[in-house]
């Protein structure tokens, strides 16, 4: 009997520390947000969680999959089509910033004296300016496509338009190498900033250029070995009003803004099945 209670709490404490796996955009991951975060829940909760970092796509994709627990991506569309699919439950908008188009300091597009972000994309394609793309399938590169949509351009096959089908630090360190102008989430942007030799030469307010976060719980009915009680438990987490104050402090002292505005759950972009 001993040696069955015995059992019974090692089993016990093994469900208990089971971990989280959250697939994630890398841009919350390379801007150092989820490393200044998910430390706080680990020593709360005992949980333990494992990041994928990839593109929204992709981790929508794992997560389609079962092979996550929770999601934290920024794609609306695609985060509603996820909902609608029956995949995900339980969305909540953690935080939002914007994108910005960075580029060399030189500025030979003149992005820089657009009047708005497709003035900007038209001015890259008239000028033949080399440009990076993210190319990944992730959020950054679905805004990106949809701005060149919005602008009545296709830059697929010109030979100045290279595609990285990386993350967003490591295009970033692409552009910088070429010279090129590319589409950044703000976070990222500035926290490598004295990194790589880029300007921000259009960022400015733009609904264009709005760029939300939301979390979603695999749904545990779809896929009944996703660790649902982790998942909700982080995602009450990341709603807390403290872990909110925290998310739009984070590293504020030394840029003199907001890497991530927190949302309280809020969505400025609805997203709905």
């Amino acid at each position: 009997m001993k040696k069955l209670f015995a059992l019974g709490l090692l089993l016990g404490a093994a469900l208990a520390a089971a971990p989280l796996r959250l697939a994630t955009t890398t841009s919350v991951n390379d801007s150092g947000l989820l490393e200044a975060v998910l430390p706080g829940f680990t020593r709360e909760t005992g949980i333990a969680v494992q990041v994928i970092a990839v593109g929204t796509g992709q981790a929508l994709a794992i997560a389609g999959r079962g092979d996550a627990d929770a999601v934290l991506v920024h794609a609306p569309d695609l985060e509603a089509r996820f909902l609608r699919e029956g995949k995900g439950v339980a969305h909540a908008c953690i935080a939002y910033n914007h994108f910005v188009i960075a580029g060399p300091a030189a500025d030979p597009a003149r992005v820089g004296a657009a009047a708005d972000a497709l003035d900007a994309m038209r001015r890259i394609y008239a000028a033949g300016a080399t440009f990076v793309s993210r190319g990944d399938n992730s959020g950054t590169y679905h805004r990106e496509r949809a701005l060149w949509r919005a602008a009545g351009l296709d830059p697929t096959g010109r030979p100045w338009y290279l595609e990285s089908g990386s993350g967003m630090g490591a295009t970033l360190t692409l552009a910088a190498e070429k010279r090129a102008y590319t589409l950044t989430d703000l976070g990222t942007f500035l926290f490598m900033q004295d990194k790589v030799d880029l300007a921000a030469l259009f960022d400015r307010p733009d609904p264009r250029m709005l760029n939300q976060y939301g979390y979603m719980v695999v749904n545990p009915e779809r896929f009944p070995g996703a660790n649902r009680e982790a998942a909700y438990r982080l995602r009450a987490y990341l709603l807390r009003g403290d872990v909110q104050r925290a998310i739009g402090a984070y590293l504020k002292d030394r840029f003199g803004r907001s890497l991530f505005t927190p949302l309280y759950g809020r969505c400025k972009v609805e997203v709905s099945p």
